[in-house]
Protein backbone atom coordinates (compact mmCIF):
# COMPACT_ATOMS: atom_id res chain seq x y z
CA UNK A 1 0.00 0.00 0.00
CA UNK A 2 0.86 3.78 -0.24
CA UNK A 3 1.51 6.17 1.90
CA UNK A 4 0.65 10.03 0.76
CA UNK A 5 3.60 10.89 3.11
CA UNK A 6 5.71 8.95 0.98
CA UNK A 7 3.95 9.09 -2.48
CA UNK A 8 5.45 6.81 -5.11
CA UNK A 9 6.24 9.06 -8.06
CA UNK A 10 3.55 8.06 -11.21
CA UNK A 11 5.67 8.28 -13.89
CA UNK A 12 7.81 5.91 -12.42
CA UNK A 13 5.19 3.75 -12.72
CA UNK A 14 4.61 3.80 -16.73
CA UNK A 15 7.73 2.29 -18.49
CA UNK A 16 6.01 2.50 -21.72
CA UNK A 17 7.21 5.04 -24.13
CA UNK A 18 4.02 6.12 -25.61
CA UNK A 19 1.32 6.70 -22.36
CA UNK A 20 -2.54 7.34 -24.42
CA UNK A 21 -4.87 8.90 -22.33
CA UNK A 22 -8.35 8.00 -23.13
CA UNK A 23 -11.66 8.46 -21.45
CA UNK A 24 -15.35 10.21 -20.81
CA UNK A 25 -15.82 14.13 -21.63
CA UNK A 26 -14.77 15.66 -18.71
CA UNK A 27 -13.00 13.04 -16.90
CA UNK A 28 -9.52 15.45 -17.00
CA UNK A 29 -7.44 13.49 -19.78
CA UNK A 30 -6.11 16.73 -21.06
CA UNK A 31 -4.74 18.39 -17.54
CA UNK A 32 -3.23 14.30 -16.58
CA UNK A 33 -1.58 14.23 -19.90
CA UNK A 34 0.47 17.66 -19.53
CA UNK A 35 1.22 16.71 -15.84
CA UNK A 36 2.68 13.40 -16.81
CA UNK A 37 4.69 15.06 -19.51
CA UNK A 38 5.95 17.72 -17.02
CA UNK A 39 6.64 14.86 -14.72
CA UNK A 40 8.95 12.51 -17.63
CA UNK A 41 10.44 16.18 -18.46
CA UNK A 42 11.56 16.94 -14.62
CA UNK A 43 13.17 13.39 -15.01
CA UNK A 44 15.19 14.35 -17.69
CA UNK A 45 13.78 12.97 -20.14
CA UNK A 46 12.73 13.64 -24.36
CA UNK A 47 9.13 14.56 -24.42
CA UNK A 48 6.77 15.17 -26.75
CA UNK A 49 3.09 15.62 -26.27
CA UNK A 50 -0.01 14.59 -28.80
CA UNK A 51 -3.28 16.38 -28.74
CA UNK A 52 -5.45 14.56 -30.61
CA UNK A 53 -8.52 16.12 -28.79
CA UNK A 54 -11.31 16.78 -31.54
CA UNK A 55 -14.16 16.56 -29.11
CA UNK A 56 -13.94 19.77 -26.28
CA UNK A 57 -12.74 23.60 -27.77
CA UNK A 58 -12.20 24.63 -24.27
CA UNK A 59 -9.72 21.91 -22.57
CA UNK A 60 -6.92 20.69 -24.76
CA UNK A 61 -3.12 20.24 -24.06
CA UNK A 62 -3.22 22.63 -27.66
CA UNK A 63 -4.15 25.73 -24.50
CA UNK A 64 -0.63 25.37 -22.77
CA UNK A 65 1.49 25.70 -26.21
CA UNK A 66 3.24 28.73 -24.53
CA UNK A 67 3.95 26.93 -20.87
CA UNK A 68 5.19 23.22 -22.87
CA UNK A 69 7.68 25.53 -25.19
CA UNK A 70 8.88 27.17 -22.36
CA UNK A 71 9.48 23.33 -20.21
CA UNK A 72 11.10 22.30 -22.97
CA UNK A 73 8.29 19.64 -24.30
CA UNK A 74 7.33 19.12 -27.86
CA UNK A 75 3.61 19.92 -28.93
CA UNK A 76 1.96 17.85 -31.54
CA UNK A 77 -1.20 19.33 -32.36
CA UNK A 78 -2.69 21.11 -35.06
CA UNK A 79 -1.09 24.95 -35.60
CA UNK A 80 -2.11 28.71 -36.83
CA UNK A 81 -5.39 29.16 -38.72
CA UNK A 82 -6.50 25.40 -37.55
CA UNK A 83 -5.24 25.67 -33.99
CA UNK A 84 -8.77 25.74 -32.72
CA UNK A 85 -10.02 23.24 -35.24
CA UNK A 86 -12.38 20.45 -33.69
CA UNK A 87 -11.99 18.82 -37.19
CA UNK A 88 -9.99 15.26 -36.64
CA UNK A 89 -6.97 16.52 -38.06
CA UNK A 90 -4.78 13.78 -38.17
CA UNK A 91 -1.07 15.03 -38.32
CA UNK A 92 1.47 12.78 -40.17
CA UNK A 93 4.22 12.98 -37.58
CA UNK A 94 1.71 11.18 -35.36
CA UNK A 95 2.27 7.98 -36.41
CA UNK A 96 6.21 8.66 -36.60
CA UNK A 97 5.62 9.04 -32.98
CA UNK A 98 3.97 6.19 -32.18
CA UNK A 99 6.23 3.65 -34.08
CA UNK A 100 9.66 5.43 -32.97
CA UNK A 101 9.26 7.59 -30.37
CA UNK A 102 12.31 9.80 -29.85
CA UNK A 103 11.75 9.33 -25.78
CA UNK A 104 8.50 9.90 -24.02
CA UNK A 105 5.43 10.22 -25.71
CA UNK A 106 1.67 10.99 -24.54
CA UNK A 107 -1.22 11.61 -26.46
CA UNK A 108 -4.46 13.26 -25.46
CA UNK A 109 -7.37 11.58 -27.47
CA UNK A 110 -10.54 13.29 -27.20
CA UNK A 111 -13.22 12.07 -24.98
CA UNK A 112 -16.04 8.91 -25.46
CA UNK A 113 -16.02 6.74 -28.47
CA UNK A 114 -16.70 9.62 -30.70
CA UNK A 115 -13.24 11.28 -29.88
CA UNK A 116 -11.76 7.71 -29.81
CA UNK A 117 -12.50 7.24 -33.41
CA UNK A 118 -9.48 9.22 -34.26
CA UNK A 119 -6.92 7.08 -32.65
CA UNK A 120 -8.64 4.03 -34.47
CA UNK A 121 -7.68 5.62 -37.32
CA UNK A 122 -3.79 5.52 -36.25
CA UNK A 123 -4.42 2.05 -34.62
CA UNK A 124 -2.15 -0.13 -37.10
CA UNK A 125 0.60 2.29 -36.37
CA UNK A 126 0.00 1.35 -32.12
CA UNK A 127 3.59 -0.62 -30.97
CA UNK A 128 2.42 -3.14 -28.95
CA UNK A 129 4.37 -3.70 -25.56
CA UNK A 130 5.24 -0.36 -25.90
CA UNK A 131 2.41 1.46 -25.84
CA UNK A 132 0.10 2.25 -22.45
CA UNK A 133 -3.46 2.77 -23.60
CA UNK A 134 -5.34 4.08 -20.48
CA UNK A 135 -8.99 5.22 -19.81
CA UNK A 136 -9.21 8.28 -17.51
CA UNK A 137 -12.50 7.51 -14.91
CA UNK A 138 -14.53 10.73 -12.88
CA UNK A 139 -17.05 9.05 -11.11
CA UNK A 140 -18.82 12.38 -10.48
CA UNK A 141 -19.39 13.10 -14.19
CA UNK A 142 -22.83 11.88 -16.22
CA UNK A 143 -22.84 8.98 -17.66
CA UNK A 144 -19.73 7.09 -15.74
CA UNK A 145 -21.55 6.84 -12.26
CA UNK A 146 -21.73 3.77 -11.82
CA UNK A 147 -19.40 1.17 -11.91
CA UNK A 148 -21.47 -0.82 -14.79
CA UNK A 149 -21.22 2.33 -16.65
CA UNK A 150 -17.63 2.81 -16.55
CA UNK A 151 -17.15 -0.73 -17.71
CA UNK A 152 -19.78 -0.15 -20.77
CA UNK A 153 -17.45 3.12 -21.82
CA UNK A 154 -14.40 1.66 -21.25
CA UNK A 155 -15.22 -1.21 -23.88
CA UNK A 156 -17.12 1.73 -26.10
CA UNK A 157 -13.73 2.91 -26.28
CA UNK A 158 -11.92 -0.02 -26.71
CA UNK A 159 -14.13 -1.03 -29.68
CA UNK A 160 -13.77 2.48 -31.15
CA UNK A 161 -10.05 2.75 -30.54
CA UNK A 162 -9.68 -0.66 -31.79
CA UNK A 163 -7.26 -0.90 -28.64
CA UNK A 164 -7.27 -2.34 -25.63
CA UNK A 165 -6.83 -0.57 -22.59
CA UNK A 166 -4.13 -1.55 -20.24
CA UNK A 167 -5.02 0.41 -17.52
CA UNK A 168 -7.00 2.50 -15.23
CA UNK A 169 -6.59 5.97 -14.00
CA UNK A 170 -8.26 7.31 -11.18
CA UNK A 171 -9.87 11.12 -11.23
CA UNK A 172 -13.21 11.16 -9.45
CA UNK A 173 -13.07 15.16 -8.60
CA UNK A 174 -15.61 17.95 -7.84
CA UNK A 175 -12.63 20.94 -9.34
CA UNK A 176 -12.32 23.01 -6.40
CA UNK A 177 -14.94 21.13 -3.70
CA UNK A 178 -13.49 17.97 -4.04
CA UNK A 179 -12.26 16.49 -0.63
CA UNK A 180 -9.92 13.64 0.27
CA UNK A 181 -12.61 11.10 0.72
CA UNK A 182 -13.79 12.47 -2.63
CA UNK A 183 -10.51 10.84 -3.82
CA UNK A 184 -10.36 7.70 -2.09
CA UNK A 185 -14.66 6.50 -3.10
CA UNK A 186 -13.04 7.41 -6.75
CA UNK A 187 -9.87 5.12 -6.15
CA UNK A 188 -12.31 2.47 -4.31
CA UNK A 189 -14.90 2.75 -7.53
CA UNK A 190 -12.50 2.01 -10.29
CA UNK A 191 -10.79 -0.76 -8.27
CA UNK A 192 -14.24 -2.45 -8.99
CA UNK A 193 -14.22 -1.46 -12.68
CA UNK A 194 -10.17 -2.73 -12.80
CA UNK A 195 -11.63 -6.16 -11.45
CA UNK A 196 -14.31 -6.31 -13.54
CA UNK A 197 -12.39 -5.26 -16.76
CA UNK A 198 -9.14 -7.80 -15.26
CA UNK A 199 -6.79 -4.45 -15.33
CA UNK A 200 -4.85 -2.84 -12.96
CA UNK A 201 -5.64 0.93 -11.61
CA UNK A 202 -1.82 2.70 -12.90
CA UNK A 203 -2.50 6.19 -10.54
CA UNK A 204 -5.30 8.26 -8.92
CA UNK A 205 -5.13 12.11 -9.46
CA UNK A 206 -5.50 15.03 -7.03
CA UNK A 207 -4.80 18.40 -6.82
CA UNK A 208 -1.93 20.05 -3.77
CA UNK A 209 -4.25 20.93 -1.60
CA UNK A 210 -6.16 17.80 -1.75
CA UNK A 211 -3.00 15.56 -1.52
CA UNK A 212 -1.83 17.55 1.64
CA UNK A 213 -5.21 16.62 2.95
CA UNK A 214 -4.61 12.61 2.49
CA UNK A 215 -1.56 12.64 4.22
CA UNK A 216 -1.20 9.21 6.67
CA UNK A 217 -4.45 7.64 4.34
CA UNK A 218 -3.27 4.56 2.20
CA UNK A 219 -3.94 3.81 -1.83
CA UNK A 220 -3.37 0.77 -3.85
CA UNK A 221 -1.32 2.97 -6.17
CA UNK A 222 0.98 5.68 -6.58
CA UNK A 223 -0.83 9.49 -6.52
CA UNK A 224 -0.21 12.05 -9.14
CA UNK A 225 -0.64 15.45 -7.99
CA UNK A 226 -1.80 18.21 -10.41
CA UNK A 227 -0.55 21.21 -11.59
CA UNK A 228 -3.38 22.93 -13.06
CA UNK A 229 -2.56 24.16 -16.27
CA UNK A 230 -5.88 24.77 -18.55
CA UNK A 231 -8.46 27.29 -17.23
CA UNK A 232 -11.48 27.63 -19.45
CA UNK A 233 -11.86 31.12 -20.73
CA UNK A 234 -14.91 32.26 -18.74
CA UNK A 235 -13.40 30.95 -15.57
CA UNK A 236 -13.07 34.10 -13.29
CA UNK A 237 -16.47 36.03 -14.37
CA UNK A 238 -18.90 37.13 -12.15
CA UNK A 239 -21.58 34.59 -13.45
CA UNK A 240 -21.02 31.29 -12.40
CA UNK A 241 -21.73 29.09 -15.59
CA UNK A 242 -24.41 26.08 -15.11
CA UNK A 243 -25.85 24.48 -17.89
CA UNK A 244 -24.16 23.74 -21.87
CA UNK A 245 -21.65 21.93 -23.35
CA UNK A 246 -19.24 21.49 -20.77
CA UNK A 247 -20.93 21.83 -17.25
CA UNK A 248 -24.15 19.80 -16.54
CA UNK A 249 -25.26 20.85 -12.70
CA UNK A 250 -27.92 17.83 -11.58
Amino acid sequence: MTTFDRRPDACAALAAPVVILVGHFGSGKSEIALNLALGFRARGEDVSIVDLDVVKPYFRCRQAREELRARGIRLVAPAGEHAHADLPIILPAIRSLLQRPPGRVLMDVGGDPVGARALGSLSDAVVPGATELLVVLNFLRPYTETVDEAVEMVRAIETAARLRATGLVSNTHLLAETTPATVVEGVQMAEATAARLQLPVVAAVADEPTARGLAGRTLPCPLLVLERLIRPPFEGTREQRKVGPLFVLN
